[in-house]
């Protein structure tokens, strides 16, 4: 008998749209402003589905349209609930379109949106938390709270970037003519929020928003192209504020910065109501990224943009920093396990990439299934997984100790070589904030040049988010400029690593530690099998005698104070 099929997520939203000509665009294309209103439209069914209440839109992440829609063809919507927080929720929607008569479907785009919950008069609804199923839920669900994070983290980073950058003041175009100014692609626009444009509460649809945004954006970037621009980005919407039907939306959209074969359209709406001496109310803001193909579908070389003096300055800075942290994250996101080297250069603008990127590709190796018990030693349990390419290990015990006092000891790893012997000893290069850190690590075990290895570390650490998530401490390598390879030792390098620690009871944890062995570890692993699983298990029990010890130890302190 055949087993059942697994249940279907209960949040899931599956929307099927055939692309009619009053969707599209001159040359026949959907336009990215109806998708953005079925995107929305799918995502908050499926958020309200699992609040049972009303749901509105609070922002959409970054976007990226791999592809473009024509006449005839079906755009398929998949969206469902990833994680719930305490009154908001994210949604994940994923986005193919299927041509029906050669049967080919192709990915569109992957977009992350974030709904709250809203009870009666606009009051927040605290909602039950999510329980993920199969193994793709588990791993959206853990990665949830890291992406959360780094909503929260991202005007920070442009911040920190803009003050370490310096001032770009070349203005002249590349074939020496003079730069456009930046004032000829100005758009504003305005448009009455009419009953269609509402959901079921009166406010305005955040796809609706989005799309008429769209619309001004490109007419500013036809302004400096003169031509029909393809858009190719969209940086995060982040709705301030809600809008009802009667109000009056101003949409406003300048181009503030033109690169050699892409531009950054800003754009912005405003909401009034029917009298013009209230003040506007600020809805939304959002970056556009658009290009312009020629005939073989190649981007086109742009003319530059000369900023207006005071905001548009600031504003074109902004921009050049914004395509750094793009590109870096292009970077950090793409990079392949398989490809030498496997350590991504560190600076300040792609941090919150790399420390995302660290603790992401840990929480997706620990909610991997089919992990394969091959040892266990009294409270020692070693489990390995083997994918593609790669061999992971698993090694876990429970331990007397509190969850939060293991976390502070195991995240240290200036003290790793208290426990590991293969561990000589570890630098603190550089205390990047309250979670990341990055050491230099001398390890006793010589390379096949019969040096010692040395490694650059970032070490990420993870309070909790909610109740059931574990203490996480990731490590993965990076290229630091202040510490080049060294003749001296052999450069190692570790591809996905750490610790997930959960409560058990108030004084018990469990403590798991994971390794995803890198291509070049992997003939060492599959002839010694046995002695490493011996050297993981006594490694790992000499971790606990650790913990233990300084578990008492701090237990004395105390009594002395």
């Amino acid at each position: 008998m055949a087993s059942p099929s697994p249940a279907r997520n209960p949040t899931e939203v599956q929307m099927s749209q055939l692309v009619l000509p009053c969707h599209t665009n001159h040359r026949g294309e959907l336009s990215t402003g109806q998708l953005l209103k079925w995107i929305d439209t799918a995502a908050c069914l499926s958020a309200e589905r699992h609040a049972g209440c009303p749901c509105v839109t609070a922002s959409m992440d970054d976007i990226y349209f791999e592809h473009t829609i024509s006449v005839g063809q079906v755009v398929n919507i998949k969206a469902k609930v990833n994680r719930a927080f305490n009154s908001s929720m994210e949604v994940g929607i994923q986005v193919s379109y299927e041509d029906l008569c050669s049967g080919k479907h192709c990915s569109i785009c992957k977009a992350y949106a974030t709904f709250v919950a809203q009870g009666p008069s606009g009051s927040k609804v605290k909602l039950k938390p999510l329980a993920p199923q199969t193994e793709e839920e588990k791993i959206e669900h853990s990665i949830a709270a890291e992406r959360r994070r780094m909503r929260l983290v991202h005007k920070d980073t442009l911040k920190d970037l803009l003050t370490r950058s310096p001032r770009e003041t070349e203005l002249e175009t590349r074939d020496g003519s003079a730069a456009v100014p930046a004032e000829k692609t100005r758009v504003e626009s305005v448009e009455l929020v009419l009953p269609p444009h509402a959901n079921h509460q009166g406010n305005t649809f955040g796809g609706q928003i989005m799309a008429w945004m769209e619309n001004v954006a490109t007419i500013a970037a036809s302004r400096l192209c003169h031509a029909h621009p393809t858009l190719r980005a969209i940086e995060m919407f982040h709705f301030r504020g809600p809008s009802q039907v009667g109000d009056r939306l101003v949409l406003k959209a300048i181009v503030n910065n033109a690169f050699k074969n892409s531009m950054e359209v800003g754009v912005c709406a405003e909401a009034y109501g029917q009298e013009m001496s209230v003040s506007r109310r600020h809805i939304n803001s959002a970056f556009m990224t658009f290009v312009v193909l020629d005939q073989e579908g190649q981007p086109r070389t742009l003319p530059m943009v000369a900023p207006e003096p005071g905001d548009g300055e600031r504003r074109y800075r902004e921009a050049s920093a914004r395509k750094k942290i793009r590109l870096d994250r292009k970077y950090v996101v793409s990079c392949k396990q398989t490809e030498v080297p496997l350590s991504v250069p560190w600076d300040q603008s792609n941090k919150v990439y790399l420390s995302y990127n660290n603790v992401s590709a840990l929480k997706t190796l620990v909610a991997k299934a089919n992990w394969t018990l091959v040892r266990e030693k009294e409270k020692v349990r070693m489990y390995t997984l083997e994918e593609d390419k790669f061999l992971s290990f698993r090694i876990e015990m429970s331990v007397r100790i509190a969850a939060s006092r293991a976390f502070s000891l195991l995240s240290d790893l200036r003290r790793r070589h208290e426990w590991d012997r293969h561990y000589a000893s570890t630098e603190l290069v550089q205390q990047v904030d309250d979670d990341d850190m990055i050491y230099h690590v001398v390890s006793q075990t010589l390379s096949h040049e019969n040096k010692p290895q040395d490694f650059v570390i970032l070490a990420s650490r993870r309070k909790p988010c909610s109740k059931g998530d574990p203490y996480v401490v990731a490590f993965r390598s990076v290229t630091l400029s202040t510490h080049p390879a060294s003749t001296s030792f052999t450069r190692g390098e570790t591809l996905c690593s750490g610790f997930c620690i959960w409560p058990e009871s108030e004084e018990t944890s469990k403590v798991a530690y994971y390794n995803q062995a890198t291509p070049g570890y992997l003939n060492y692993v599959t002839t010694n099998v046995a002695g490493l699983s011996s050297n993981f298990c006594a490694t790992f029990e000499a971790c606990e005698k650790f913990l233990l010890k300084n578990k008492e130890d701090l237990i004395v302190r105390l009594q002395d104070l």
